[in-house]
C-alpha cells in the first residue's frame, strides 16, 4: 500500500524540476505587466501634474478637484488665492488644482 503513494511522489519531483523556468518566466511576465499597466502611467500622470502645479501664475483660470472654477489672484509656495466671484476669494492648496482652463473661459468674474 505504501508503494502506491511513493510512486506518484517521485513522479511529481521529476516534473517540478522542469517547471522552475516556467515559474520564473511567469514572474517576470507579471512584473512587466505591473510596470507597463500600473506604475508607468501613474508616474507619467504625477509628472504632468507636478509640471502643471509648478507653472501656475497670477491670472490663470483653473478648476480644482472639487469642481470649483476661478481665476488665480496670488501664488505662494504651497497655496494659491483664487477669485471665484466678485470680491470672493478662497485659498486652496496648489496640489488641488486639477486643470488650467483656456483664457476667457470664465467671463462672469
Amino acid at each position: 500500500m505504501l508503494d502506491f503513494f511513493i510512486s506518484p511522489a517521485l513522479a511529481q519531483d521529476a516534473g517540478a524540476a522542469g517547471g522552475g523556468i516556467a515559474q520564473i518566466v511567469m514572474l517576470v511576465g507579471f512584473v512587466l505587466i505591473f510596470y507597463f499597466l500600473l506604475w508607468r502611467p501613474q508616474a507619467k500622470r504625477a509628472k504632468q501634474h507636478k509640471e502643471l502645479v509648478g507653472g501656475l501664475s497670477k491670472g490663470d483660470e483653473v478648476v480644482i478637484g472639487g469642481g470649483l472654477v476661478g481665476r488665480i489672484t496670488k501664488v505662494s509656495d504651497e497655496f494659491i488665492s483664487m477669485e471665484i466671484a466678485d470680491n470672493t476669494e478662497v485659498n486652496v492648496q496648489k496640489s488641488a488644482v486639477a486643470a488650467v482652463l483656456p483664457k476667457g473661459t470664465i467671463k462672469s468674474i
